[in-house]
């Protein structure tokens, strides 16, 4: 019985001081379990973003949101909704703190879910929070109240978050509201962060792929120069991308058997020298630059002339490349060291540029012809270039003209051949011919500049 209600106690200065003790202490017992309260929530919340920063596995951290949104806003039960790639939305987790009744909530909630999944096929997804509202009021138990928000992941619903309680006194407060919000943007900040893991994965797998095909088309390029009788010859690509679609390649047109010390090896009579250029770059280029050096290897071995190869490799290639969408320039020439006589044949590429060293000119070799691709029917034409001692060939991809500086302004072909012409004046031999040239190109767009296409250079030059 309080002080307040005894019947026989006197009124003394005592008893008055013992009447204006109570309030006070209700105050202090008040104040004590607000701060309890708050002690508990910072717990929770801390617990909750101690989970966010150290779980790898997303199911383990959503099993936690249920049971910290409970704790945090005194309800019954709370439960999670996730709406999943194939517009299915579905109870993820539930925690109900009475054991006895769990079966008959998780039952209703997962009844409710599969109605929305349903019902959201006939109508915009942007309902789905008002009808999960509805559901979920359907088939609970009306003396169940909820209360939930939706879980946004950059502006996109892709959950909701609902708080259940029992208690008919029970009040959605601004703070229970808030405390939910912040629960159900930690859960947004799991997912997005999950989503980000798992591109990172898959970034990390193309990564890997993309340099083990890098490494492959590294390989079917040339390794090293062969060694030509009277001739020095020099190379070098420098991808856009790890994987690029120029090409190059020297490949023995004839071999004759020979007899050495008495062993049989065999001598290479000419060398098919090519470059070609697929439009485009990446690994869809690299992928038509690999098919392309296998066919127009074939066709080599079987002796035709430079123009008929061009036309053989053109009606083999022209279905794969219209399928694609892509053409490809191919210049191909055959040197034989004997005659110092260069056959050649192009298919709309970059002509390479001769220096005469008896004139110091420049000199174009090019032939008609349409690109590889365009045309089944394509024609091709057969020319000569009777090169002489000091004499200089470049091959070349229009990557080097068409490297552009940070102004916009491009190196282009003019610049190129006025390059080409100091270089063959003042260098040794044509690996200074390729530094230089490239050395050039690279200066002009900036040094810290990428460059945009890939880069191809063969220099052939008779001793």
């Amino acid at each position: 019985m309080p002080v307040s209600q005894l019947p026989s106690q006197p009124t003394d200065t005592n008893s008055s001081a013992k009447t204006d003790v109570t309030p006070v202490v209700a105050l202090k017992e008040l104040v004590e379990r607000l701060r309890r309260e708050q002690n508990k929530i910072q717990d929770l919340l801390s617990s909750l973003g101690f989970a966010l920063r150290s779980f790898n596995n997303l199911n383990q951290f959503l099993q936690l949101i249920p049971l910290i949104a409970t704790r945090v806003t005194d309800a019954d039960g709370s439960a999670l909704f996730l709406h999943k790639p194939n517009g299915q939305i579905r109870l993820e987790q539930l925690h109900w703190q009475d054991s006895r009744q769990r079966k008959n909530i998780r039952k209703a909630l997962e009844t409710a879910s599969s109605q929305i999944t349903l019902l959201s096929h006939t109508g915009p997804l942007a309902t789905a929070t008002g009808m999960l509202d509805d559901q979920i009021h359907r088939y609970l138990d009306p003396d169940v109240q909820i209360f939930g928000t939706a879980i946004l992941v950059k502006h996109t619903e892709r959950g909701w978050l609902y708080v259940l309680s029992r208690d008919p006194e029970y009040s959605w407060t601004d703070t229970r509201q808030k405390l939910v919000r912040l629960v159900a943007d930690q859960t947004a900040v799991a997912i997005e962060n999950e989503e980000l893991a798992v591109e990172l994965r898959k970034k990390e797998r193309l990564d890997q792929e993309l340099e083990i095909g890098a490494e492959i088309q590294r390989r079917l390029l040339p390794r090293q120069c062969p060694i030509i009788p009277g001739a020095t010859l020099a190379a070098r690509c420098k991808p856009a991308n790890r994987v690029g679609g120029d090409y190059y390649d020297f490949i023995p047109t004839n071999h004759n058997q020979v007899q050495l010390n008495g062993k049989t090896t065999q001598e290479t009579r000419g060398w098919g020298l090519v470059i070609g250029d697929v439009m485009g770059k990446g690994v869809p280029a690299g992928l038509i630059m690999t098919m392309m050096r296998g066919m127009l290897r074939g066709e080599v071995f079987h002796g035709n002339s430079p123009c008929v190869i061009l036309q053989n490799l053109n009606r083999v290639m022209y279905a794969d490349l219209e399928n694609s969408h892509r053409f490809v320039t191919l210049f191909y020439s055959e040197y034989n060291p004997f005659n110092r006589v260069l056959s050649y044949s192009n298919a709309a590429h970059n002509p390479p540029l001769w220096w005469h060293a008896a004139t110091k000119t420049i000199t174009r070799l090019d032939t008609l012809g349409m690109l590889i691709g365009l045309d089944a029917n394509s024609q091709y034409e057969n020319a000569q270039a009777q090169l002489e001692a000091g004499d200089t060939v470049i091959y070349y991809t229009d990557g080097l003209t068409d490297a552009a500086a940070a102004s916009g302004d491009r190196f282009d072909e003019e610049n190129f051949v006025a390059a080409f012409n100091a270089a063959c004046r003042y260098c040794s031999g044509p690996e200074e011919i390729v530094d230089y040239l490239f050395e050039q190109v690279l200066e002009f767009i900036g040094g810290e500049r990428q460059n945009t296409d890939d880069m191809t250079l063969v220099v052939l030059k008779i001793h």
